[in-house]
C-alpha cells in the first residue's frame, strides 16, 4: 500500500460531543487508522452549515483543495464534497479526489422536491469529479452504482468490542439511539408504543434533539400522553452511552431510510437484539448467525402496526426472546472490525493514486 500522504476534509462537528452521529464515529475511525497503514493524514475540517454551503465556504473548500500539491490524494467526506462539485470539478484533473458517501445527500427526509432534485444532480456531478467512491454499506454502493457510477468501494463501519448487557427477564427495557429527525422515524416508534400501552415497557430515546425543531415538537406531542414511560436523554458519547447500551434489552430503530444502521451493530456488541426497519444496510448490519436466525426483527418502514406487532411479540413471548438473545451473543464473534473498514479505505485511495 501507498505510504503518500492524504489530505481528509470532514465535515463541521465532528468532534462535537454534542453533535454525535455514526457518520462522525465513522470519520474518526478512519482517520485515527488510516496511519497503521502507513498513511500519513492532513485533517481539515470544513466550516460553516453543510449540505447547504455559504460562498465563503465553498471559497475555504477551494484553497483548502488549491493548497494541496499536484497528484495529491484527498479524502472527502460527502456530506462537504456532494455540496460543492464545481469545487470538486475544479480540481479533478489535478488531484486524486476520493469521495466517502454515508448517505445520499437527496435522501435525507424532510426536503423540498427542488432541493432534493438539486443535491441528487450536485451529488451526480461531485461523485463523477472523483477517481474513487467509498460508500458505507452494500446498500448505499448498490444505490450509487444504479446512478451509473462504476469506481465504488464499500467500506462497511466496523464496531468497538463492548461487555455485555445484564438483560432483564421481561425484556421491557427499550432503547432508541438516533437523532430526533423525521429520517429516524421516532413519530412511527411512538405510535406504535402507544399500540402497546396496555404492556409493560420503557423507553430511553438517545439522540441530538436540535436538528428539526418542528419534528421534535411533534415527537414530543406524541410522547405526552405515555407520560414517564418515554425519557429523551439528548446526544451522549463515550460511558453515559456505554451505560444506556448496558441497561438496555432491546434497540429499536423505526428509520425510513438508513445507509448502515451503526447503532444495530453496537447494541449487538453487548448482545442485545434489535427491532428495526428493515430500510437500506439495515438487514447487512444485523446479519445473520448460523442456521439463518437473525438477532432481531425487521419491519416495513413507516408502518406503526408492523413494529407495535413485533414490540408485542417481544414483550408477550418469553421463547421469541431467548432465540434472538441467543442470536445477538452469537452475532457478536461476527461483527465486523475498524481495521477492515480503514483497510477498504486505504484500498481505494491507492487505487485513486493508480488512476488515469
Amino acid at each position: 500500500m501507498s505510504s503518500r500522504p492524504v489530505t481528509v476534509v470532514l465535515p463541521p462537528g465532528v468532534d462535537d460531543p454534542a453533535t454525535p452521529s455514526g457518520g462522525n464515529v465513522y470519520d474518526r475511525h478512519l482517520v485515527a487508522g488510516l496511519s497503521t497503514f502507513g498513511r500519513p493524514v492532513r485533517i481539515v475540517p470544513a466550516q460553516g452549515r453543510w449540505p447547504r454551503p455559504a460562498g465563503a465556504d465553498r471559497l475555504r473548500l477551494a484553497a483548502t483543495l488549491a493548497a494541496v500539491p499536484a497528484g495529491g490524494v484527498v479524502l472527502l467526506d460527502g456530506l462537504v464534497a456532494c455540496a460543492a462539485p464545481d469545487v470538486l470539478e475544479a480540481h479533478a484533473r489535478r488531484l486524486r479526489l476520493v469521495v466517502l458517501v454515508h448517505l445520499p445527500l437527496a435522501e435525507e427526509m424532510g426536503l423540498p422536491p427542488d432541493g432534493a432534485r438539486a443535491l441528487a444532480a450536485g451529488e451526480r456531478r461531485a461523485l463523477q469529479a472523483a477517481r474513487q467512491v467509498v460508500a458505507t454499506s452494500r446498500a448505499t454502493a448498490d444505490r450509487l452504482r444504479s446512478t451509473g457510477q462504476k469506481r465504488v468501494t464499500t467500506a462497511v463501519p466496523g464496531v468497538d468490542p463492548a461487555g455485555l448487557a445484564e438483560p432483564s427477564p421481561s425484556g421491557d427495557r427499550l432503547l432508541c439511539v438516533a437523532s430526533v429527525i423525521p429520517r429516524k422515524g421516532h413519530d412511527v416508534l411512538l405510535e406504535a408504543l402507544s399500540r402497546v400501552a396496555d404492556l409493560p415497557w420503557s423507553l430511553t430515546a438517545v439522540g441530538p434533539l436540535d436538528r428539526a425543531a418542528e419534528f421534535v415538537a411533534e415527537v414530543r406531542r406524541r410522547a405526552g400522553p405515555l407520560g414517564e414511560r418515554v425519557t429523551f436523554a439528548g446526544p451522549l458519547t463515550g460511558r453515559a452511552l456505554d451505560a444506556r447500551y448496558a441497561d438496555a434489552d432491546l434497540l429499536v430503530l423505526a428509520s425510513r431510510a438508513e445507509p448502515y444502521g451503526m447503532v444495530v451493530t453496537e447494541a449487538l456488541a453487548r448482545a442485545v437484539p434489535v427491532v428495526a426497519a428493515d430500510v437500506g444496510g439495515v438487514p447487512e448490519a444485523l446479519g445473520r448467525v448460523p442456521g439463518g436466525v437473525r438477532p432481531g426483527l425487521l419491519v416495513p418502514a413507516a408502518d406503526p402496526d408492523a413494529l407495535a406487532g413485533a414490540l408485542r411479540r417481544w414483550l408477550t413471548e418469553p421463547a421469541l426472546r431467548s432465540q434472538l438473545r441467543a442470536a445477538a451473543r452469537a452475532r457478536r464473534s461476527d461483527l465486523p472490525a475498524w481495521r477492515g473498514t480503514v483497510r477498504a479505505v486505504a484500498a481505494a485511495l491507492d487505487a485513486a493514486e493508480r488512476a488515469a
